[in-house]
């Protein structure tokens, strides 16, 4: 199990493990809102999912591609939260995420030998501004602990892409599209405190948009497509 999951899951067994234990029960009627909002903030794991070239030229010098997860932040607001019955809510949640995402590329020896100066890594930072919406599933409430599923989608515009760098003069930029559409997935458990309900949150969002732009240098074309994965643990206030 990768680190990061491991300490969230960890996060989560420890405030379940306090706050299901205890006897009062705190705002009893806060479910029964038709509207309420809060915020939220998250810390992110992003990595590229690409299909490695089909051509050959580029295959010569190239081996693959890989990349791995790395950090980012997220700040958004839950505006509103609407209540759909006893167990649905719909959610829309505005926000910002900076994101940085790395290509480590895998050159054969021969290549390596001939150009001294290939890079072994290239490094994306997207700053993305969202519009997200989320389905909550609720299940029963126990005490001060309920848990519960998340199924949405966002749209994100990266206000730090590099795509109007039409020229490529910069040859260590890897150029992408600046929108991008996402379906995520994720369970959460909210905890409900004497004043505000808190909640933490496990999110998996998916990219549904092919993100590169074709430039004639072997760093863009050792890939025939590439979108986002990124993971979420997300900890959120509500009144």
């Amino acid at each position: 199990m990768p680190k990061y999951l491991r300490i969230a899951v960890l996060l989560v067994l420890l405030c379940g493990a306090g706050r299901a234990v205890s006897q009062v029960t705190y705002l009893a009627s806060f479910d029964k809102k038709k509207i309420h909002f809060g915020i939220q903030l998250g810390y992110t794991q992003s990595k590229f999912e690409d299909a490695y070239t089909l051509d050959d030229e580029v295959r010569e010098s190239l081996q693959g591609t890989t990349s791995y997860y790395t950090p980012g932040f997220h700040l958004a607001i839950i505006a509103p939260d609407l209540r759909l019955g006893n167990y649905f809510n719909f959610r829309l949640i505005p926000g910002i995420t900076l994101i940085n995402r790395t290509f480590s590329y895998n050159w054969t020896e021969a290549y390596v030998n001939q150009h001294h100066g290939a890079d072994a890594k290239r490094s994306v930072e997207s700053v993305y501004g969202e519009m997200a919406f989320d389905f909550k599933f609720r299940a029963f409430r126990y005490r001060n602990f309920r848990p519960y599923l998340t199924s949405g989608g966002s749209y994100g515009f990266d206000f730090a892409s590099m795509r109007n760098n039409k020229n490529n003069t910069d040859q260590s930029i890897v150029r992408l599209n600046t929108s991008d559409l996402r379906y995520t997935v994720g369970l959460g458990f909210d905890f409900y405190m004497r004043y505000v309900k808190f909640a933490i949150e496990l999110k998996m969002s998916f990219g549904l948009l092919d993100l590169k732009i074709d430039d004639d240098d072997l760093y863009t074309r050792s890939v025939d497509f590439i979108n986002t994965r990124t993971f979420m643990v997300g900890f959120t206030f509500e009144g």
